[in-house]
């Protein structure tokens, strides 16, 4: 198994039919995400960089206590923010019904255990910027831990010009470039958005896809940067915004993307006296997606040359997967020859330099280092550091809730399901020019169109089973060009089957609350 590209730029592991033999067993895969600004207010701004220090605004720091429970961290220390009105935190117990992902690792302050400062950094965060269940993890699961007593930020890419983020006026600069920060809080969470070109220039809005490159297998060729500038700026975004959460916080870093959060952290900040008392999970959602990028760019990360071996890596590929060389989806770019090349990996260096590996399930956490395959070439890696603990992700049950789902023209619950779920998969067949009959069952996939989701299983099988059957099927998804293509002549191919290309939350809760079957024939799942 090896690395092509990313999902969030940067590296994707094959795993399955993706996998294929070569040098070492190395190979690789690719993947998408990206923004502008709103009217700014008179600004404040604060030096920051690997030589810099920064002065705090309005931190002030308490004795050390005990951090999140099952992640057995020494700990966080209490913040009080002397902040103007307009910063305080509301927090409201909001409508997020539902366990969600490790809300029960924090504990509950409420019960006895001391509230944490917990501040999550990840490249997405749902509803405002999603290309799959990271920005789910994000968008729900601080909100169970708000519930619980703890104090929670989230820090994210401002992709676009979100109408409830306002500027703070705060500005920091980092590696040399200025970057702002976006605040709002919601359902007790205090969401913020590191505002910079990188970011506001390559989305422009469009969210749900094509964050980390225009194209699976072609990643922007700056995500090092753009993500070097994150990882800093949200790790800034701790001790320089008015509603200050200290530099005793736990962060909880999710995903490649933020795997230099605990490098900077235990290399660059520690050292020189700051960020002392701060604890640092690392979350990997899918091990698939390493970011592996050229060893030649290390200085570009200007980090501290010790922190280098974090880094090291060798695959069989030629190629990084970028816009500049983008993957051959023939899947054609393994070098045969035997030789190997020199790379960074991010996931690698997150999970040395973290205090604690963890992940999306029990069951994942003991794949991912069960054998090289598993691990995607990290098996040995995670346990020659702590291992890696599962704690299982959850649902929203309110964002899911045909009861009061937003997107449905009729809403049911347990007592109306049959007349509301009927309602729902009449409006979905007429929405694909289905025929409209209650006793066609439907057939639901929705996902990313690439091999890991097995979706070129299903392609193979819709023909001959709605050829068989009476049913209909539908497929949403985007992904691999090759494959959308053929999703795209689904219609052409099966009068009873529709596949649509394209990012869309309406039709995806449309074939959930309609559909009778939903299939989900993917090779492997994080959290499945």
């Amino acid at each position: 198994a090896g690395v092509r590209g990313a999902k969030g730029g940067g590296g994707k592991a094959m795993r399955g039919t993706e996998r294929a033999a070569g040098p070492g067993g190395r190979r690789a895969n690719a993947a998408a995400i990206a923004g502008r600004r709103n009217t700014q207010m008179p600004t404040t701004t604060v030096r920051s960089s690997a030589t810099t220090s920064v002065s705090s605004a309005a931190a002030a720091h308490g004795a050390p206590r005990k951090a999140i429970a099952r992640a057995g961290f020494p700990s966080a220390a209490a913040v009080t923010a002397s902040s103007p009105s307009q910063w305080q935190a509301r927090r409201s117990c909001g409508g997020h019904g539902g366990a969600v992902a490790m809300a029960a690792a924090a504990g509950d302050a409420s019960s006895g255990s001391k509230p944490q400062d917990v501040i999550f950094v990840s490249a997405e965060v749902a509803p405002w910027s999603k290309t799959g269940g990271l920005g789910d993890v994000v968008g729900g699961l601080p909100v169970e831990m708000a519930k619980r007593g703890h104090r929670v930020m989230t820090v994210a890419p401002r992709y676009d010009q979100y109408s409830d983020a306002w500027d703070t006026s705060v500005v920091a600069e980092v590696m040399g470039e200025k970057v702002r920060y976006f605040h709002t809080s919601k359902k007790g969470v205090d969401r913020v958005f590191v505002d910079h070109p990188l970011f506001l220039a390559k989305v422009q809005g469009k969210t749900g896809a094509k964050l980390y490159g225009n194209k699976s297998g072609a990643d922007f060729s700056d995500n090092q940067k753009r993500f070097r500038i994150f990882c800093e700026a949200a790790i800034e975004a701790a001790r320089v915004l008015p509603f200050s959460y200290g530099e005793a916080a736990t962060f909880i870093a999710n995903d490649w993307h933020s795997a230099l959060v605990p490098v900077l952290i235990r290399d660059v900040y520690k050292p020189r006296g700051e960020f002392t008392d701060a604890k640092v999970a690392f979350c990997v959602h899918n091990i698939a997606f390493q970011g592996r990028f050229w060893d030649a760019d290390w200085k570009s990360l200007a980090l501290p040359e010790a922190s280098k071996s974090k880094f090291a890596f060798e695959d069989g590929f030629p190629k990084v997967f970028d816009e500049a060389m983008p993957a051959d989806e023939a899947e054609q770019d393994m070098d045969d020859s035997g030789k190997t090349y020199k790379k960074l990996n991010w996931m690698q260096a997150g999970f040395i330099a973290s205090d604690k590996n963890i992940t999306v399930s029990p069951n994942y956490a003991e794949e991912v280092v069960l054998n090289e395959s598993g691990g995607v070439e990290l098996n040995g890696v995670i346990k020659q550091n702590g291992g890696i603990e599962g704690i299982v992700n959850g649902m929203d049950t309110d964002d899911w809730n045909p009861a009061i789902d937003k997107y449905l023209a009729t809403n049911y619950g347990p007592s109306s399901v049959v007349e509301g779920k009927a309602a729902a998969k009449q409006a979905l067949q007429a929405e694909l020019g289905l025929d409209v009959e209650d006793d066609i069952p439907i057939i639901g996939f929705i996902g990313r169109l690439e091999e890991q989701k097995g979706i070129d299983i299903l392609l193979s099988a819709i023909p001959e089973i709605t050829k068989k059957n009476k049913c209909q099927a539908v497929v949403l998804g985007t992904g691999k060009k090759k494959i959308e293509a053929a999703v795209k002549e689904l219609d052409n191919e099966c009068p009873n089957a529709r596949g649509v290309v394209k990012f869309s939350a309406p039709l995806a809760h449309l074939i959930i609350a309609g559909a009778d079957y939903i299939v989900i024939p993917s090779r492997f799942e994080p959290c499945g």
